[in-house]
């Protein structure tokens, strides 16, 4: 139940897991966000995501987990193949320790709009053009991009969820180099059906020396794809389509015909995400009465298996600790960076751990990588190399304060 009480107006940007997130919890403990979207609606689908304990606690205390639902099964299988095509028992994500949650971003976007309230305003197109502060709030002047028209409107707090290249991140603390690369790729979509071969409930990964594609699958819906690779000149990836750099990633080989098979399904479908792989690291995530969660805020990475959860974890907190700290905003903001920052400091640390499991870097990795999914696929030395890839942090209740 929403507390009327009325204790401010929030603009937050960006309508992903992060944006939803703070705006449905900020509305629930008396808050009138107004949400603003950079695209011109609402995207309907998104790819493959996982949600640890951490997320879930959080989506059950906003009262979505039910919503969310959950795509994995017992029935789901995984595994590794090689171009050729010869297969071994893989390890699922489904049965990572911690057991967290398949799904699609979608899910997790939808079933947090739907719980926003009639009255809370949204407007797509829209961005931020600048941001000035006082002692006791910021003018944003906002663009619409389809018409062009700007207006200039006062709020008592600013919430960047943006994305990891924040436009409200270089608004505010500047042009500085927070994003960190990897020096990887990824390109994500949805196939519309199996790979050739595997039956709708098997995944499929095929990992070489800094390069693999993962076919993640979906109890109730086609797979997942996801090719990742390493790279020593990110720009030039973008300088032709993605399918080019994608397969001149997995050369000079021949690719065989599974492979050549996930090539097509990539190159086939309507949308799809191709981009670098960036961590964003700084040494605070507010000013004044603005602060940045999620991607815009920290950017764990795709290979961290936590971008979903902390989104959801972060933004549920941060109207917690407004609520308590009621007639001290700034002292909110100071108290939930606390919280978060020694969570997502040991999740960015952790990283070389999943990106290793996900995509290894050398010959060295990819034997390690080999040895970690035998012994996670053990009963008996599952549950320590679940400690030693940090999963055991995965379950962290953030929000429990």
């Amino acid at each position: 139940m929403a507390d009327t009480s009325g204790r401010g107006r929030a603009l937050v940007v960006g309508l992903g897991i992060a944006g939803l997130a703070t705006a449905l919890r900020l509305r629930r403990v008396g808050w009138e966000p107004v949400l603003i979207e950079r695209a011109l609606e609402r995207r309907s689908s998104g790819y493959f995501v996982m949600l640890f304990g951490t997320g879930i606690t959080s989506a059950r205390r906003l009262d979505v987990l039910e919503a969310i639902g959950n795509r994995s099964s017992p029935a789901l299988a995984s595994y590794e193949v090689d171009r050729a095509g010869r297969r071994t028992p893989g390890l699922s994500p489904a049965g990572l320790p911690g057991r967290p949650r398949v799904l699609m971003r979608g899910d997790i976007e939808q079933a947090l709009f739907s719980e926003l309230p009639d009255d809370v305003e949204i407007r797509y197109a829209t961005v931020p053009t600048q941001i000035t502060q006082d002692d006791s709030g910021a003018e944003v002047t906002l663009r619409n991009t389809a018409s062009g028209d700007t207006v200039t409107e006062r709020f008592d707090l600013v919430v960047g969820a943006d994305g990891m290249r924040s436009t409200v991140r270089e608004l505010v603390f500047g042009p500085q180099k927070y994003l960190h690369p990897l020096n990887y790729m990824i390109g994500a979509t949805v196939a519309d059906g199996p790979v050739e071969g595997f039956g709708l409930n098997d995944g499929v990964v095929l990992a070489e020396p800094g390069r693999s594609v993962w076919a993640f699958a979906f109890r109730d819906h086609g797979p997942g794809l996801l090719f990742s690779y390493r790279t020593n000149d990110i720009d030039a990836e973008f300088d032709r389509p993605a399918i080019e750099s994608i397969r001149a990633a997995f050369g000079p080989q021949p690719p065989g015909r599974l492979l050549e098979n996930l090539f097509t399904a990539f190159d086939n479908a309507p949308e799809h995400l191709f981009d670098s792989v960036n961590q964003v690291r700084m040494p605070r995530w507010h000013r004044g009465r603005v602060v940045l969660v999620g991607d815009s805020a920290w950017c764990l990475t795709l290979y961290s298996g936590m971008g979903a959860s902390s989104a959801i974890a972060g933004g549920e907190l941060l109207g917690t600790l407004l609520r308590r700290h009621s007639t001290d905003i700034p002292g909110a903001l100071r108290a939930w960076e606390a919280r978060m920052r020694p969570f997502i400091h040991k999740e960015q640390s952790g990283v070389l751990a999943m990106r290793t499991l996900f995509t290894p870097h050398d010959r060295g990795e990819q034997f390690r990588r080999t040895l970690m999914i035998r012994l996670m696929r053990n009963r008996v030395t599952g549950p320590a190399m679940g400690k030693i890839i940090d999963m055991s942090n995965k379950e962290f209740d953030v929000a429990a304060v």
